[in-house]
C-alpha cells in the first residue's frame, strides 16, 4: 500500500505534499524516502528512523540506514550489518548480514560475504548463498548473477533459464528485460526469448506497453514487440 504523499525538498530539508501540492509534513528532514505501507523512512543528521503520514515519529532514529517497508518488514543497518525490523520496532531478523534487499513474495535476497542468498520472513535460509548478485522475487521468478552471467530462480532456487544473460531484470506482467551483447529485449517465464535484444533501453511491461529507445529515439512497444507509437 503507498500513499498519496511524496516527499519534497525545500532548501536542504525534506517534507511531503499531498496530491494537491500542499504541504503535509513540514520540511524537517535531511533526506526523505516515499511511503510504503503507511511509514516512511526519514534521516534526521546521520541516523534514519520513520515517521507516519501526520509527520509523526513512529520509529525512533536508531539506523545507519533505513529502507521501505514490504510485506511487514523493513531492511536496516547499524554499523556494517543489515536487519529487519517490524513496524513495532522489533528486529525480527537480526544485524548479521552485508547487505540486504526487500523482502517479495515472502522472500528476501541477502549477502554474507561475496555470495547472496534468499531468507524467509523469520530470518531462515532457504535458497542457499551462491550467487554474486540477486533481486527480490517478482511473478515467482529472481534474477541471480554467477560469474559475469545472470539467469532466472524460481522459490526452490532452480534455475528456470539459463546463466546467458548480461544484464537482467525482474518480471512484470509475464516479461522481463534482459540485456545480450549492448541491446536488450525481452523473455518470458519459460527463459524464451519473446522480443529479440534490439533496443538501447527497455522498461517494464505497464498495461500491456513498455517503453523502449532505440538510438535517441523513445517509442512504445506492445507485448508482440510491435511498436505503438
Amino acid at each position: 500500500m503507498t500513499s498519496g504523499l511524496r516527499p519534497f525538498q525545500e532548501g536542504d530539508k525534506w517534507g511531503y505534499k499531498d496530491q494537491a501540492g500542499q504541504v503535509a509534513v513540514q520540511p524537517n528532514f535531511d533526506y526523505a524516502h516515499n511511503f510504503s505501507e503507511g511509514l516512511a523512512a526519514v534521516k534526521v543528521g546521520d541516523k534514519w528512523g520513520y515517521i507516519d503520514q501526520s509527520g509523526g515519529e513512529v520509529i525512533p532514529f536508531w539506523y545507519d540506514k533505513a529502507g521501505n517497508f514490504s510485506q511487514g518488514l523493513a531492511r536496516v543497518k547499524v554499523n556494517d550489518h543489515y536487519g529487519y525490523i517490524d513496524k513495532k520496532r522489533h528486529m525480527v531478523v537480526e544485524l548479521k548480514f552485508n547487505w540486504a534487499g526487500s523482502f517479495s513474495e515472502g522472500l528476501a535476497p541477502v549477502r554474507v560475504g561475496d555470495k547472496t542468498g534468499y531468507i524467509n520472513k523469520i530470518g531462515e535460509e532457504v535458497i542457499s548463498f551462491q550467487f554474486d548478485r540477486a533481486y527480490s522475487f517478482s511473478e515467482g521468478l529472481a534474477a541471480v548473477k554467477i560469474g559475469d552471467k545472470w539467469g532466472y530462480i524460481d522459490k526452490t532456487g532452480r534455475l528456470v533459464s539459463q546463466l546467458q544473460f548480461d544484464e537482467a531484470n525482474s518480471f512484470a506482467e509475464g516479461m522481463a528485460q534482459v540485456k545480450i551483447g549492448n541491446k536488450w529485449g525481452y523473455i518470458d517465464k519459460k527463459g524464451q526469448v519473446v522480443i529479440q535484444p534490439q533496443f538501447d533501453e527497455a522498461d517494464n511491461f505497464a498495461e500491456g506497453m513498455a517503453r523502449v529507445k532505440v538510438g535517441e529515439e523513445e517509442r512504445y512497444i506492445d507485448t508482440m514487440g510491435d511498436f505503438m507509437w
